[in-house]
């Protein structure tokens, strides 16, 4: 008999303690996977259209036979000579922009990052990070002060406003006067750490703006901004671990936004479920970073990460999962804005490749944000047999991001229930 998810709730709070986030007012009590498909205790089945950790699907078999085979021959730390780690770190490399020429393998994304910002501090000397109002980077203390970080206020961290066409910062202005009034922002951010003493140490930003909410972002506003920093001396550094691995229908998010970083990271695809992140960057930043630090993680850049990331990336290619998520991404994007075109509580509707976010309001003129009701249309959803969650920066947006496995035969099952939860309202 399956245990009720009220005496599973009891013995979570008691042995996590209370507070642990769930999804959902009922939670779900998961029992197995596959591709895209997600199994409760008592058999129903759930289209899981929010967890980009298993990109290539649950339980993919080339990755469990990849894991099976390398943990039943070895599995050692980091510190003795392997070649598959050498193929895979290449491998991984050479997918990325060309001044990205060396990589360091961590186990979390919050690992990964943590990297990249004591890399950018180490090669320019300087502690301030600029970042946006309304990002999520990670959980470590560093990486964790950028989290809703004020506009001005904390001794090392300045926020500006992140670029948006939705709820632009300038109202009735053309594309490019909107960008440079982002620009100003960042410039003031400058200005304020120069005129405070703090050396610039660069900006950290989510390629695709994932926790902001998906934004529609001007175009060619992340390169400009990303350059203005870079000509005050600071470095790049773009979080993929949304963004990444074809999410966006390319491999990398920056690709997408035409920036080229000078340090990159990557997070829970990599591994599909295996934890498995990575920090890459310039030769000379690398180099300068592990001379001074010489960083060392027991779990990081071992042979079963290899077997698993290899893997990863096999399936992807193989299957040409990248044209997959441009596809079928299209295909939803446009099916939605036809249920919802006439629906006053959804906003605007956004997507890039297999990443989609539908912002919900209360009324489609005013754009005043509607945190219970995407929290309310995600809990009937999942009624309906489909995971999705809220996020961005009012917690409105409905983010839509399955595995890349998802193919349009997924999109009708979503498509049928969306629309009768949409009648529903």
């Amino acid at each position: 008999m399956t245990e009720s998810i009220e005496s599973l709730m009891a013995r979570r709070d008691r042995v996590l303690g209370p507070g642990a986030s769930l999804f959902y007012s009922t939670p779900v009590h998961l029992v197995r996977g596959d591709g895209v498909w997600l199994y409760d205790g008592d058999g129903r089945r759930y289209l899981d259209m929010y967890n980009n950790v298993p990109v290539v699907g649950h339980c993919n078999p080339r990755v469990v036979e990849a894991m099976t085979r390398q943990a039943s021959t070895h599995t050692t730390h980091s510190r003795y000579l392997d070649g598959m780690i050498l193929d895979y770190a290449e491998r991984l490399v050479a997918l990325h922009a060309d001044p990205i020429e060396r990589v360091i393998f961590a186990c979390s994304g919050t690992e990964a990052n943590e990297i990249a910002m004591q890399m950018a501090r180490v090669v320019t000397g300087g502690t301030g990070f600029i970042c946006t109002d309304a990002t999520y980077h990670g959980t470590s203390l560093l990486v964790r002060s950028l989290t809703d970080a004020p506009r001005r206020g904390r001794p090392d961290v300045h926020a500006i406003p992140f670029p948006q066409r939705y709820r632009p910062l300038v109202e009735g202005v053309s594309d490019d006067e909107l960008v440079d009034a982002y620009l100003a922002e960042v410039q003031a951010a400058i200005d304020d750490f120069a005129a405070e003493g703090v050396r610039l140490a660069g900006i950290i930003l989510c390629s695709l703006l994932a926790n902001e909410g998906l934004p529609d972002v001007p175009p060619g506003a992340l390169r400009k901004i990303t350059d203005l920093v870079r000509a005050a001396g600071g470095m790049v550094i773009m979080d993929e671990v949304q963004s990444g691995y074809c999410r966006s229908g390319q491999w990398w998010g920056y690709d997408v936004m035409d920036v080229v970083p000078d340090i990159t990271t990557m997070g829970k695809p990599m591994g599909n479920g295996l934890p498995l992140a990575a920090c890459a960057g310039r030769a000379d930043l690398v180099e300068a970073y592990r001379m001074r630090t010489r960083y060392f993680n027991t779990f990081a850049g071992t042979p079963l990460q290899a077997a698993v990331g290899m893997a990863v990336i096999d399936e992807i290619e193989s299957r040409g999962l990248a044209a997959q998520a441009t596809d079928v991404g299209a295909y939803l994007h446009a099916e939605i804005d036809t249920i919802v075109a006439d629906v006053p509580c959804v906003g605007d509707v956004r997507s890039v490749g297999l990443f989609l976010g539908i912002e919900w309001v209360h009324d489609r003129a005013g754009k005043a944000p509607d945190a219970a009701g995407a929290v309310a249309m995600a809990d009937r959803l999942k009624d309906g047999g489909i995971l999705v969650s809220n996020a961005g920066a009012f917690n409105n947006v409905l983010k839509i991001r399955p595995p890349l496995v998802f193919e349009r035969q997924h999109a009708d099952h979503f498509l049928d229930v969306f629309r009768d939860a949409v009648r529903e309202l």
